[in-house]
Formats: structure tokens, sequence, C-alpha cells
């Protein structure tokens, strides 16, 4: 698996109780969803078409609603679980073990511990280590990411935009600041490792682990704002490994087309004849003035 750009962080060392899963498992059933697009869906009918486009996995969400946003209802993802045969993902509030626990227990494949629901805990982050599925944790910086990796995140997701709008321009901030990151760290010699992780309130191992991959050491997604072929295309070329896609997907009068296209974007990011065609047919997925009422519409969007 390391030829092909597997993380082994803790490569044959359990770090969680013996009856824990491995955090090296963890970490190589993220790698499955390498080069996939994630989909955002609040019902059954959204979940078949987001598997039917090429998902590479679905993340269960509440229908929009006002006041604090908390994990989905079980009941929907059992429901869900039912209905498609791609792996669920659903969140749980930063800091909210039981939440996960929960999450867990219904049987989600994956649980993203998720700044765009309520905070639960300002100071703790889940230690994730504690569980036997993987999690995924979003960050803004290098230091960030390496810092939930510490905490047992499986798969890190670059988070952009947290206000809906549907701009890519903080996630691509975001993905350039940890790319640009771990160029200057390639470009340090030992000695200045050692001032960087300080400098970034990072774990000196991982820090020096991402020098030596010239890469995170788990899988990134990027995350916020990605609503055409051409913005997840953007993310890959950036250096991501897939992207999530928020429920505004949903919004359009072609949903499949529009999120078959963005897969076939992900699957074939270098390829600008693919890109091309992947974009034909989707001017209402461009046109940004009307998303929020979208939004509003068919259910909260963002990851």
């Amino acid at each position: 698996m390391a030829e092909d750009g597997a993380v082994m962080v803790y490569a044959g060392t359990a770090i969680s109780d013996a009856v824990k899963t491995p955090f090296s498992i963890k970490a190589g059933l993220a790698q499955m969803l390498r080069g996939g697009t994630i989909l955002e869906v609040t019902s059954v009918e959204q979940a078949k078409v987001a598997e039917e486009a090429g998902a590479c996995s679905i993340m269960v969400s509440e229908p929009s609603r006002s006041g604090i946003l908390r994990m989905p209802g079980p009941s929907l993802i059992k429901e869900i679980k039912r209905s498609v045969s791609v792996p669920v993902m659903a969140r749980a509030r930063v800091g909210h073990f039981v939440e996960a626990q929960i999450l867990e227990t219904v049987g989600v494949d994956y649980v993203d511990e998720s700044e765009v629901l309520a905070v639960a805990d300002e100071d703790n982050f889940i230690n994730k280590h504690n569980f036997r599925g993987p999690f995924v944790c979003g960050c803004r910086n290098l230091g960030e990411a390496l810092r939930r990796v510490r905490e047992g995140a499986a798969m890190i997701r670059i988070q952009g935009d947290l206000s809906e709008t549907g701009n890519v321009v903080e996630t691509v901030k975001n993905v350039r600041s940890v790319m640009g990151e771990i160029r200057v760290l390639n470009n340090m010699d030992e000695d200045e490792v050692f001032a960087f992780s300080k400098k970034i309130a990072a774990p000196y191992d991982l820090v020096a682990q991402t020098k030596q991959m010239g890469r995170l050491p788990v899988v990134q997604f990027a995350a916020g704002g990605i609503v055409t072929p051409a913005d997840a295309a953007l993310m890959m070329q950036l250096g991501c490994d897939g992207v999530f896609v928020g429920n505004e997907v949903f919004g359009c009068s072609n949903p499949y087309k529009r999120a078959r296209a963005i897969v076939q974007a992900v699957r074939h990011y270098n390829d600008p004849h693919v890109l091309m065609e992947s974009s034909c047919g989707l001017e209402d997925a461009m046109a940004g003035p009307n998303l929020n009422d979208r939004i509003e519409q068919f259910g909260r969007g963002g990851n």
C-alpha cells in the first residue's frame, strides 16, 4: 500500500485498546475513498441518486432546520443504509463523543467530527482512538490537520466556506495554505523541523513524517463551495485526494446530471476534454445568486 500513497502513521502498533481497531486499519479504510466524491444527502431518494451518480460515499445530514444543528437521526441513517450499498458517513458535533458512540452503534462506516454542526465542547475534540471506525475531521492549516491526526482522525477534510454561500474561495485559500506549508516543510533541514513543529503547534513525529512523505500522512479531501465540475477538478489539481459536495447539488433541475458531472471531473481532473464535456448543460449550477434560496428549499449545504 505504501507505493499507492497509503498512510501508516503508526505502522504495526495499535494505539487504542486491544478491543478497538488499530489506527493503520482505519487509515486503510479511509484510503479506499481516494479519488472519489462524497455527496451530502438528506433523504433516501437523494442517497439513491448519489449512488447512481457514482459517489464513493454519502454523508447523511438532517434536512434544513433552525436552531442547534446536531447529528442526524438514527432512523434516517438506518433507512438510508438499507437503501444503498456505498459507505455511509454521518456527522457528530465537535467534542460530542456520545453522539459518536450512537453513530458507531447505528453502524455508520465513517464519523465526521464536524464544525458545520454546533460545537459541543469548545476545548476538547473527541478521542478518536477510542472508537472502532475511522473519523473525518476538518482543518484550515497544516498544524490543525496534524493535531486532528494525533487525536485519531483517519481522513482530513480541508474545510472552506461554512456560511453555505457556494463560494469556493475559502476552500481554495485553505487548500493552498496546507499545500504551501508542506512545500516549505520539505525544504527545511532537520534542525528547522523542530522549530516549525512548535510554530504550528503540531506533534513533531507527524511533522517529520509529513516532510518525509511530502504530503499529509492521511487522506485529504476538500470541502465547501464545490458546486461545479471545474470546482472539483481544481481541488484535485491542487493536490487533494477527493472532494465533499454539499446538499445544494440537489437544488437544480437535474441533480443526477450535476452529481455525475462532478464525479467524472474528480476521476478525470487532468483531462480538459472530459472536464469540458462534464460542464456542458450545467448552466444552472454556475449561477450563484439563487444558491441560498436553493439551499433553503432543498436542505443544508456545505461540509
